[in-house]
């Protein structure tokens, strides 16, 4: 019996020790597993910022683009509303055109004058420059030294362009002004293959945008949106910044999708702020120029230089709505 249970007892040790083995054993394995799990978990979610930065675009940037869009639509409808009805209690631009005197009219009718015209000649220029192979193989050069040959086409006809003194009439002031016009329709020349549908919708919304903002401010006090040329610049600078590098960085990586996105729809809020700002601008140098300059030592009145800070509003909100309706977000993201 005493065998018997030593022999028990020993049988009985060695299963459990067995089973204390075993158990070691598994548990040992499992923990070890599960430490893998957790070591490859922490992995995936440490990426670094240029993984985070190359990685696959999720459309925040867009629908965030989308939202500022609209969130700025709907103030400046309700600006319209607001300033039209005379509920700002201060006499605007509109109100004040009542009692203007003569020249005051006349100049603020030239400039208008020169920016429909400056329109006209970059619509024209852009169709002949579109069917002309030469110059579209131009324009269309991709890569650094393509970009630097653009810029610096539109801004050296656009400082000769305004640094020119004007003189009523035809002269070389207004042969700068259609050279600049017409440099600007042939850089706008491949906005031609989105086709006409496209584009004539883009030229009705962006006529409609324009109008409305230009009612807008006139309609607002006198200078009351004068007081936004800090932030404009500030915002101006941004923007530049986001395009230069969308144009190295494509928009299939999430850095890329948010350049692009301010580039956009920050380009197109931004460009409807310097509207506001250079229609009162102009009402208020109309107003205050004086009437014979050459007594005071400075140069005539000059409507041209006027015109073409309205002018690059309306091309630059022109060419982002022809982006958008081209599905240039929703295509760009994926």
């Amino acid at each position: 019996m005493a065998t018997l249970l030593v022999g028990r007892l020993c049988r009985s040790n060695t299963l459990k020790l067995a089973h204390i083995g075993k158990f070691s054993r598994q548990t040992f394995s499992r923990t070890f597993a599960s430490e893998n799990r957790e070591t490859v978990t922490r992995t995936a979610r440490r990426r670094t910022i240029r993984e985070r930065a190359f990685a696959e675009p999720t459309g925040t940037a867009f629908n965030i683009g989308k939202g500022a869009v609209a969130g700025g639509a709907v103030v400046g409808l309700g600006a319209l509303c607001y300033y039209g009805l005379g509920l700002s209690g201060q006499a605007g631009a509109l109100d004040k055109s009542m009692v203007w005197p003569q020249y005051v009219r006349e100049r603020i009718t030239s400039v208008y004058m020169y920016f429909g015209g400056s329109l006209i000649v970059t619509a024209t220029s852009a169709i002949a420059a579109f069917r002309t192979p030469a110059i579209m193989n131009l324009v269309m050069k991709n890569g650094f030294m393509g970009i630097m040959m653009s810029m610096a086409a539109i801004i050296g006809t656009g400082m000769l362009a305004q640094s020119v003194e004007y003189k009523p009439g035809f002269g070389p002031k207004q042969m700068a002004w259609l050279l600049h016009a017409g440099t600007m329709g042939a850089m706008l020349a491949p906005l031609c293959f989105l086709g006409g549908p496209i584009l004539m919708r883009a030229g009705l919304y962006s006529a409609g945008i324009v109008g409305g903002l230009s009612a807008v401010s006139a309609c607002a006090p006198s200078e009351k949106f004068l007081m936004m040329g800090g932030p404009l610049a500030m915002g101006l600078g941004v923007v530049f910044c986001a395009s230069l590098g969308s144009a190295f960085l494509p928009p299939t990586t999430a850095l890329g999708a948010g350049l692009y996105s301010i580039s956009l729809y920050g380009g197109l809020l931004l460009f409807s702020g310097f509207l506001l700002y250079d229609t009162q601008r102009i009402v208020a140098q109309a107003e205050r120029y004086p009437l014979s300059p050459g007594m005071y030592g400075v140069k005539p009145y000059d409507p041209i230089n006027a015109a073409l800070s309205i002018y690059m509003d309306a091309l630059n909100i022109f060419v982002r709505i022809a982006t958008i309706l081209a599905g240039g977000g929703s295509q760009r993201k994926k």
